[in-house]
């Protein structure tokens, strides 16, 4: 009887220690697909020749929670995720270097504004979340 209530025990830690999930920031999926949703933040801001589309943009980042949720991630997990200004600050670096590997001079408006305009003739995710004016 003890035997078994080891092995009932070990079996459920065994399964605790597989079920943890990792952090949102290494979910490739999510974060990857939050830092396009900023990229095109970013360029809209950037770049006076691109606007929002802010109801689609919107519709995305509901979709993304969703996906986040069926993960089996919280709405608080998800909400500190978006929130914390560490995760913000990584996702801005993160979002840069993306740029600059890219060619995009993060600090010529120009430049924004030509990567903008190429998403959205492209149909990217980004420039589906933006319009030329």
């Amino acid at each position: 009887m003890k035997r078994l209530m080891t092995l009932t025990l070990a079996a459920t830690l065994l399964a605790g220690a597989t079920s943890a999930k990792p952090a949102l920031r290494d979910v490739a999926e999510i974060d990857n697909s939050l830092m396009m949703v900023a990229i095109a933040d970013e360029l809209r801001k950037e770049c006076g020749d691109l606007d929002a589309r802010m109801l689609k943009a919107l519709g995305y980042l509901e979709t993304l929670k969703s996906r986040a949720r069926s993960l089996g991630y919280s709405n608080d997990e998800i909400e500190e995720y978006v929130t914390s200004k560490s995760e913000k600050t990584r996702m801005r670096a993160k979002a840069t270097g993306y740029l600059e590997s890219l060619g995009v001079n993060p600090a010529d408006e120009a430049s924004f504004c030509a990567y903008g305009r190429k998403e959205i003739e492209k149909g990217t995710l980004v420039g589906s979340l933006l319009r030329a004016r």
